[in-house]
């Protein structure tokens, strides 16, 4: 779903009597309900998080190779929504990850907002942190790789 629809659907249920709205594909289960004049977002990916990362061929040279054997052995965390990246819960406070972190199952590693709803992402896979591919403040797309991990 493009943000510019989900846009759209946030809009008439805000508008409508509607309380709960309940949208599901083969990427993605979303849930939208009214509370308390908020709407809360819950969503949910089928398939984890944490894929492994694609393996392109490479030149084989020094740097090239070493480029490789970190991709081989690392997963990635992948963005649920589209929305701006964040890497901290407020300008003020440290980064949830940094390079050379060590994370556990379920820990927050990043906020995605889009539209003024902030969703914590949890990790699905214990490692250390490899490589964050993307700045705080980006807009990041449904499915794009945000961490590299090595498990």
């Amino acid at each position: 779903m493009k943000i510019d629809q989900l846009k759209q659907v946030l809009e008439m249920l805000d508008q409508s009597s509607v309380n709960e709205l309940s949208l599901e594909t083969d990427t993605y289960k979303l849930k939208l309900k009214k509370q308390n004049d908020n709407i809360v977002v819950s969503h949910q990916a089928p398939a984890p998080v944490a894929t492994p990362a694609p393996q392109a061929p490479v030149a084989v040279t020094e740097s090239a190779t070493e480029e490789s054997n970190v991709e081989a052995d690392t997963v990635t965390i992948n963005a649920l929504m589209v929305g701006t990246f964040y890497s901290r819960p407020n300008p003020d406070k440290p980064s949830f990850v940094k390079v050379g972190d060590q994370i556990e199952v379920g820990q927050v590693v990043c906020v995605l907002e889009a539209m003024k709803l902030f969703n914590n992402l949890n990790s699905e896979v214990a490692g250390t942190v490899v490589e964050i591919l993307v700045a705080d403040g980006d807009l990041v797309e449904f499915g794009q790789p945000l961490f590299r991990i090595r498990p």
